[in-house]
């Protein structure tokens, strides 16, 4: 295993996000309500919606004192409450949440274009426009684990294996780390944010609206909904 990564100091006043679309905001994460009050509130609510329980996720993985709430919170909060082993990433083995953003909408596009090409050929989808994503801007400016160095953390940089990053991840969490910066893997030129918390990026707002288009090997091209431009993706 690599030694610990330096801290380093983070300030991008745009990060950008790509997440799908077909999530709506959850009301109880956008409310003013005091999130050490969730608990109950979700426990009251789901008497009488047994549904809902399913869309706000597991409450207890996020300590009180590092909830997120009002407009835009549910888009933080989503990936720190809905886990799973079955859904893993770089930097979590699927027993916490990561919230993932790029320096530019260009890295963000690359990192979601990569997996969601994973997902249609596991799949077999037909080729076609497939799903709509909505774009995330926030900014970051905080205390990170820095993985920039070159060549320092080749190992938790490897593009398909995850098994050293998310045993480095793990332990750099349970010591207190708020997060991890490392160079974009699917767009080398970029960088990225790791954050383990919900509260370490300030609450986002949406941006452009975009559907990807599937030719059956990859994603090709991306339309942005809203003005109707057309882009093509370079393999």
């Amino acid at each position: 295993m690599n030694a610990i990564p330096d801290l380093a100091d983070v300030n991008w006043p745009s990060a950008r996000r790509i997440i799908r679309s077909r999530f709506p905001p959850i009301d109880l994460f956008e409310d003013i309500a005091d999130p050490a009050d969730w608990d109950l509130l979700a426990a009251a609510e789901a008497r009488t919606n047994p549904r809902l329980s399913e869309s706000i996720g597991i409450l207890d993985l996020v300590p009180v004192a590092r909830r997120v709430s009002g407009p835009g919170a549910s888009w933080v909060m989503a990936p720190f409450v809905h886990v799973s082993p079955d859904r893993t990433s770089r930097f979590s083995d699927g027993r916490f949440g990561v919230f993932y953003a790029g320096d530019s909408f260009e890295v963000a596009l690359f990192e979601t274009i990569y997996h969601h090409e994973g997902f249609m050929r596991a799949t077999s989808e037909r080729p076609g426009w497939s799903s709509d994503f909505r774009e995330l801007a926030c900014s970051v400016t905080a205390r990170l684990h820095d993985m920039r160095p070159p060549g320092a953390f080749s190992e938790c940089l490897d593009p398909h294996d995850h098994a050293a990053a998310q045993a480095l991840a793990l332990m750099l969490r349970q010591q207190g780390s708020d997060g991890i910066v490392y160079p974009s893997v699917r767009y080398p030129v970029g960088q990225c944010v790791a954050l383990f918390w919900p509260d370490v990026p300030e609450l986002p707002v949406q941006g452009r609206h975009l559907s990807y288009h599937w030719d059956g090997s990859r994603v090709d091209r991306v339309r942005d909904i809203n003005t109707r431009d057309i882009f093509a993706v370079e393999a």
